[in-house]
C-alpha cells in the first residue's frame, strides 16, 4: 500500500514551510531514518527523515516550492514490489504561489532567456529569474537584483516583481530623486520567520499583562574582571563578552529566585528545574533565540564558547529544533548598538525577559576620597508577566542580577 509523506510540523509555531531541496529522487530506495528532504521553517532549515522503508515513487511537491501547508501531501513511498500504477492518478495540490510559478515556467519555456540591458542588471552579474520576470522588472523599473525569489531554487518570478512594485505614492514629475526610481516605496513579501515573529509578539502583548522594572548597575568591576579573564584565555584563542557574564549572572539569580523561571498555565504555575536561558540573536530576516542550557552549572568559559557557537550557527541557519525551542528566561542585549535603555516583549510561554542597554559614564561620589569620580553603568530593564511575577519578586530578582554584575567574583561561587 502506498505510503503518504506529508509536510511535517517541525516546530510548535510552524503552519507552513518551504520545500528547499529533495535529497532523494524518484525511484530511489529509502530506509527509515534516511534524510529525504530539507524544509525551511519559520526559524531554520531542517532535515526531514523518512519514517518508513520503501521506494520514492512520486515527488508531489517539487523542491523550491514555498508556502506548503503542514500536512500537505509532498511525496509518496511505494512498498517493495508495489506497482507504481497505484500513484499515477495523484495530482499536485494547490500550494502557495505554485500556480503563478507554473505559469511562469511555461512562459519561460516558450521564450529563450537572453541577456537584457536593464537598469536593474549589472553586466558582470547573472540574475536567476524567469524571462517574464525580467521583462516586467524592466517595465516597472524594479531593481531585480534586490528581489528575493519565491520560485524554484530561489528563482525570481513575475509575482515577486509585482509584489515589489506596489506604488504607494508617486514622486511628482520633475522631482529630483538623485538617480533613484521615481517610486517612493515598494513591498517586500514577508518571510515565514517574519510572519511568525509578528504573530507571536502580537499575541504576547495582547494576552500577557506586561509590567517593567529597571535598575542601573555599575560594570566597572565587571570590565576589570573580564579583562583579566580574557588575558588568560587569549592563549587559547578564546574570550568572554559582557553578554556572557550577564548570562551567568541571570542564571545564578534564577537559581536563587526559581519562581521567575516559570510559566503561567490555567492549572497552576509551571516551575522549570533546569536553568535554560534564551539569547536573542538578530539574523538576516528577523530574530531567533538559541538556548544556553543549564547555564547555572556551567563556567563562564563554557558559556562563552557555547554562546559563540550558537550565534554563529543561528546566523548560518544551522540550528537544530531543540537548540532554539524552549528556555525559561530570555536576554536581549542592544548595548553594542549604543542603545541605553529599552523594553523587550516577553517570549511566551516564558514569564520574563531582561533588556540590556549600553554603557554610559556618570559622576559618582567616591567614599574613600569624598570627591567626584566617574562610574560606568548600564540599565537593566526586566519585562514581567504579572500573572506569574509580582513587583516585589521582580525587584528582588533584578537586584540579585545587579549584585552579581557589580561583584563578578561571586559568579564563581
Amino acid at each position: 500500500m502506498a505510503i503518504e509523506v506529508l509536510m511535517p510540523a517541525l516546530s510548535p509555531t510552524m503552519e507552513e514551510g518551504n520545500l528547499v531541496k529533495w535529497l532523494k529522487k524518484e525511484g530511489d530506495k529509502v530506509s527509515s531514518g534516511d534524510v529525504i528532504a530539507e524544509i525551511e521553517t519559520d526559524k531554520a532549515t531542517m532535515e526531514v527523515e523518512a519514517t518508513d522503508d520503501g521506494v520514492l515513487g512520486k515527488i508531489v511537491i517539487p523542491e523550491g516550492t514555498n508556502s506548503v501547508k503542514v500536512n500537505t501531501l509532498i511525496a509518496v513511498l511505494l512498498e517493495e514490489g508495489e506497482d507504481k500504477s497505484v500513484i499515477d492518478n495523484i495530482t499536485k495540490p494547490s500550494v502557495g504561489n505554485n500556480e503563478a510559478q507554473k505559469k511562469e515556467v511555461n512562459q519561460g519555456q516558450k521564450s529563450e532567456e537572453k541577456p537584457q540591458n536593464t537598469p536593474q542588471q549589472h553586466s558582470h552579474e547573472r540574475i536567476f529569474a524567469s524571462p517574464l520576470a525580467k521583462r516586467v522588472a524592466e517595465t516597472k523599473s524594479v531593481d531585480i537584483s534586490k528581489i528575493e525569489g519565491s520560485g524554484p531554487n530561489g528563482r525570481v518570478i513575475k509575482q515577486d516583481i509585482e509584489n515589489a512594485s506596489v506604488v504607494l505614492q508617486k514622486v511628482p514629475q520633475g522631482t529630483h530623486v538623485f538617480g533613484r526610481s521615481s517610486q517612493q516605496s515598494y513591498v517586500v513579501p514577508h518571510s515565514n520567520m517574519r510572519k511568525v515573529i509578528a504573530k507571536r509578539l502580537l499575541e504576547s502583548k495582547q494576552t500577557v499583562p506586561h509590567f517593567y522594572v529597571a535598575v542601573e548597575s555599575s560594570v566597572k568591576n565587571l570590565n576589570k574582571a573580564r579583562k583579566q579573564i580574557n588575558e588568560y584565555l587569549e592563549k587559547f584563542g578564546e574570550k568572554v563578552s559582557v553578554n556572557d557574564i550577564i548570562i551567568k549572572a541571570c542564571a545564578n539569580a534564577l537559581k536563587i529566585h526559581p519562581n521567575v523561571n516559570a510559566s503561567w498555565s490555567e492549572n497552576g504555575m509551571i516551575i522549570y528545574n533546569n536553568v535554560d536561558i534564551s539569547v536573542a540573536v538578530g539574523v538576516q530576516d528577523g530574530l531567533i533565540t538559541p538556548i544556553v542550557k543549564n547555564a547555572d552549572i556551567k563556567s563562564l568559559r563554557t558559556i562563552a564558547n557555547e554562546t559563540k557557537d550558537l550565534i554563529k550557527r543561528a546566523r548560518e541557519n544551522k540550528l537544530s529544533l531543540e537548540e532554539f525551542q524552549g528556555g525559561g528566561f530570555s536576554i536581549s542585549n542592544l548595548g553594542m548598538y549604543n542603545v541605553l535603555q529599552f523594553n523587550a516583549i516577553i517570549n511566551p510561554p516564558q514569564s520574563a525577559i531582561i533588556a540590556v542597554g549600553g554603557v554610559k559614564i556618570i559622576p559618582k561620589l567616591c567614599k574613600k576620597t569624598n570627591t567626584l569620580c566617574e562610574d560606568e553603568v548600564i540599565t537593566l530593564t526586566l519585562s514581567c508577566d504579572h500573572r506569574v511575577i509580582d513587583g516585589v519578586l521582580a525587584a528582588e530578582f533584578l537586584n540579585t542580577i545587579k549584585s552579581f554584575i557589580e561583584n563578578p567574583s561571586l559568579l564563581a561561587v
